[in-house]
């Protein structure tokens, strides 16, 4: 006897297979990363050379050796940290924008939105003027875009009106300031190498990634990362509001203090290392949150996976689209700048509840 069509029962979303197909997907964009360009890698000889350099000395030397030092020196010291790299920082982009509209209960937030990568702007433009060196330059935008956020969280510490927005607004003005101060940096600068190489520098990019820059994106991406995912199940509370929270026994303000750190040391270092890379934090979070629906437990690690095979895939695009590598932070705004008018017409800067 069939069930009448308004009695069927219907079935909850099977978000397993949904996190089974996303880790596919980056599995599959990250290995053939390794194995695409203008030096194409069999993948044979692939396996081969990983192998090589993972297994202990006694079994790696059983491994014939039929590849030339080129494709060991393209695997293991160009490729690799630059796989590496554009999963973190993808991870760390989408992670940070996720938890920044939860917080902040906004789809529609970015993880610039308190400053951080136009202070990160601004202090990698002022190591390129000042000659710091690449270590020094990367050091810059680090300090500088975690020293943005902190300016604005301390003057919306001092404001009397809601506390949500005092940081919206105070974020809004601290990142003028350093847009505008990275505008007068452009200004002074020499037009024949200064000035060309913070304009590149801004556009974003992974072509001078190096196993150093990895390890120095690693170290605060990985523990941030897994602070977020930890409190996944928390921020959904900011997400109902102040009162609600606090009736349910959440600290508010020690919660969003956590969110708010984990997040700028992920858009800072991500910044420090690429450069301006946009749209990620904005546009990721917003398709996992169509597959995953709005309960942060799920979007969180969603964001993650999402964010890094989608930038690991545009990175592969930006080196091989053109003779000459296309900055990635291009590729992603051509990317994001239509999904923001489908959203704006769509109506998805509701609240995030």
């Amino acid at each position: 006897m069939s069930v009448p069509q308004t009695e069927k029962i219907a079935r909850p979303p099977d978000y397993g297979r949904k996190f089974a197909l996303l880790a596919v997907i980056f599995a599959a964009a990250f290995v053939t990363s390794f194995m695409i360009g203008r030096y194409p890698i069999d993948p044979v000889t692939f396996v081969k050379v990983l192998l090589s350099h993972a297994l202990p000395a006694d079994f790696a030397i059983l491994i014939e050796r039929t590849w030339e030092d080129a494709a060991d020196t393209v695997v293991m010291r160009v490729r690799l940290p630059r796989v590496m790299a554009a999963a973190l920082i993808g991870a760390a982009l989408s992670a940070a924008g996720a938890a920044y509209q939860g917080m902040f209960r906004n789809p529609m937030v970015s993880p610039d939105i308190l400053g951080a990568s136009s202070g990160a702007g601004f202090g990698a433009a002022l190591g390129i003027l000042l000659d710091l060196g690449y270590f020094g330059i990367s050091a810059a935008a680090f300090l500088f875009g975690l020293g943005a956020v902190l300016l604005a969280y301390f003057i919306a510490g001092k404001s009397r009106i809601n506390a949500v927005l005092a940081m919206v607004l105070s974020g809004m003005m601290v990142s003028s300031v350093f847009t505008s101060a990275t505008s007068f940096i452009k200004l002074i600068a020499d037009t024949e190498e200064v000035l060309p190489a913070i304009t590149y520098w801004l556009m974003g990019s992974l072509a001078s990634i190096r196993g150093r820059d990895t390890l120095f994106l690693a170290m605060p991406v990985l523990p941030c990362l897994l602070i977020l995912i930890l409190l996944r199940w928390r921020i959904n509370l900011l997400t109902v509001g102040e009162d609600e929270a606090r009736a349910m026994g959440v600290n508010t303000g020690r919660l969003r203090a956590a969110v708010i750190l984990c997040a700028t040391l992920l858009t800072a270092s991500s910044v420090a290392v690429s450069g301006m890379i946009g749209w990620v934090g904005l546009v990721i979070p917003h398709f996992c949150r169509m597959l995953f629906g709005h309960d942060y437990s799920r979007l969180i690690p969603a964001s993650c996976l999402f964010g890094a095979a989608f930038l690991i895939i545009v990175d592969d695009i930006a080196r091989l689209l053109a003779t000459n590598e296309i900055p990635i932070g291009i590729l992603t705004s051509f990317i994001g700048a239509p999904v923001f008018v489908w959203l704006i017409l769509k109506g998805g800067a509701g609240d995030d509840r």
